[in-house]
């Protein structure tokens, strides 16, 4: 298991990559692409091992819909999994409740969510990506 990316949702993604690059440096970016399992728009912002993921909501019943109105910004750690559904029975195992069953996602990846039960860690939402195959 290895960290992913950093999902970090916004308002706008052409205006965030504007204000983004104009502070941070990156080696590569995607273009904006519709998730339509999860009604959002995805964009990557590649720093040397982990990428950022901004996600913008496509829809009113997007997931992300209410968090964008809200608050916005640091949504989830994305881990990258060799086996998601053994992953994820270990996890249940250990007290995650799953979120978000597997579903096709980026670069037609499967990708679930789950929520940890961590009393003294906030950082709770957990998206597994499984390592795409060659």
């Amino acid at each position: 298991m290895k960290l992913h990316h950093i999902g970090i949702v916004v308002k706008n993604i052409q205006k965030s990559l504007g204000e983004l690059t104009n502070f941070l440096q990156f080696e590569e970016t995607t273009i904006p692409t519709l998730i339509a399992s999860q009604k959002v728009n995805v964009c990557f912002l590649k720093t040397s091992d982990v990428f950022l993921e901004l996600i913008e909501p496509n829809d009113n019943d997007s997931p992300v819909k209410t968090f964008s109105d809200s608050v916005g910004g640091f949504h989830h750690l994305c881990f990258e999994v060799e086996d998601i559904l053994k992953t994820l029975k270990n996890m249940k195992k250990n007290g995650a409740r799953i979120i978000v069953e597997p579903t096709e996602g980026f670069e037609n990846r499967q990708i679930a969510f789950v929520m940890l039960n961590m009393k003294n860690t906030n950082c709770n939402l957990i998206e597994l990506a499984e390592k795409r195959k060659n």
